[in-house]
């Protein structure tokens, strides 16, 4: 393996393992378990249809993976009805009593994204915050038996695969304005380098490709820097460059330990990212200019990595940590300086966390021994819901999503 860097081989091993490609720890038991919760009062309920049998099967999915609402069929509740307006059009009514408290017409890309955009607003009137159904996912997925990238809206529908490296791909991650996906694959070298698909174009250009390992790549919110982790210069650290390409600039220099997964800030002046400098895998932050470090303190786990950083709610930071034998998600609050130690109670590791743009809800990957699915969590009620049915065949995981602007 001499054509790594030094500390490459390492940085590569950890990189996967966090990634889910090597199972740093067995899952503890097969099978799959949805977290049923008594929400009663706490939720808002809802009774929801659509005028043609496929518009009404995807509304009534979308409102039971969100977990401010219940699902009844008698009693008091808001009425949420959606019919079609044209092409690529969808009406959305919400009414309580029989009182109308919302009447609005969403466009889409296609007759089931304008539905789920309409979906959104509804939320938007009974919550006060804002819906993630119209979001977009890009996902590792093996359907043609290769890691390979795909998209998808948030319940796999309209799903496209990008990619055909037959070759190792990891952790494709969105642009801000949801065009292109920055993404790690093995192609041709069998060594791990960075590209950029331009989903409008269809045209990938190699955007990292120094000698070690190239991985971890991520926009920051305005759209104009790249966060990665090379091995380039001997460690494993991170370094920025502009998105349009140029040299990258090295921000931390830990000959002795490995850099893994930055993540932005909600405003870009910090990046967050894992390191074992201190023996096990923890959390740092440092200015995203470069300079000192300090641990988040999150006092839950001796290995803690991935982190996601809320976009809608900048004080929550969701990771994995190991628990036990296996791998869960918890969440740490910036403002109450606490950590919820725990995702769930499923006999599965879940890893991979990325926050939906309600800074509520957050998409994962749980996994068995041979399998991978993704699951919405919600982060107030632990409730958990599946979005990736059993029926497709094949393991999917690595998600990261993207939201349209409200």
């Amino acid at each position: 393996m001499k054509f790594f860097a030094k500390g490459g081989f390492k940085a590569l091993a950890l990189a996967c393992a966090t990634a889910g490609l090597f199972m740093a720890a067995p899952a503890r038991a097969a099978g799959e378990l949805e977290v049923v919760i008594d929400l009663g009062k706490k939720t808002i309920p809802v009774r929801v249809g659509a005028d043609t049998k496929e518009m009404d099967a995807l509304a009534n999915l979308a409102f039971s993976a969100h977990k401010a609402f219940r699902r009844v069929s008698g009693g008091p509740a808001h009425e949420i009805a959606f019919a079609a307006a044209g092409e690529n059009r969808c009406r959305v009514t919400v009414a309580k009593d029989g009182r109308t408290l919302l009447d609005e017409t969403a466009a889409g890309a296609s007759p089931r994204n304008a539905l789920l955009s309409a979906a959104d607003r509804a939320v938007r009137a009974l919550t006060g915050r804002p819906g993630f159904f119209a979001s977009r996912l890009a996902f590792v997925g093996e359907r043609t038996g290769s890691p390979e990238v795909y998209v998808s809206d948030l319940f796999l529908g309209e799903m496209l695969q990008i990619t055909n490296d037959r070759a190792q791909c990891l952790t494709p991650r969105w642009s801000p304005d949801g065009r292109k996906i920055i993404f790690t694959s093995y192609l041709k070298t069998g060594f791990p380098n960075i590209y950029v698909l331009d989903l409008a174009a269809g045209r990938r250009t190699t955007f990292a490709a120094y000698k070690g390992a190239n991985t971890g790549a991520r926009y920051n919110h305005a759209g104009d820097r790249v966060a990665m982790i090379l091995t380039a210069r001997g460690g494993a650290d991170v370094y920025v460059c502009p998105a349009a390409g140029g040299p990258p600039t090295q921000l931390t220099r830990s000959p002795n330990a490995v850099e893994a997964s930055p993540c932005w800030s909600p405003d870009d002046s910090r990046l967050l990212f894992a390191s074992d400098e201190g023996g096990g895998l923890q959390l740092y932050l440092m200015s995203a200019s470069g300079g000192a470090r300090t641990r988040l303190n999150t006092a839950v786990s001796g290995y803690c990595a991935e982190p996601d950083w809320s976009s809608a709610d900048p004080n929550k930071i969701a990771f994995t940590i190991r628990r036990g034998k296996g791998f869960q998600i918890a969440v740490h609050d910036l403002a109450s300086k606490t950590t919820q130690k725990t995702l769930t109670d499923a006999p599965l590791d879940a890893v991979n966390p990325s926050w939906l743009p309600d800074g509520r809800h957050l998409v994962h990957t749980r996994r068995a021994a041979n399998t991978r699915s993704l699951w919405i969590w919600d982060s107030e009620t632990g409730a958990s819901t599946r979005i990736s049915s059993e029926k497709l065949g094949y393991s999917v995981g690595e998600a990261s999503v993207w939201a349209p602007a409200p």
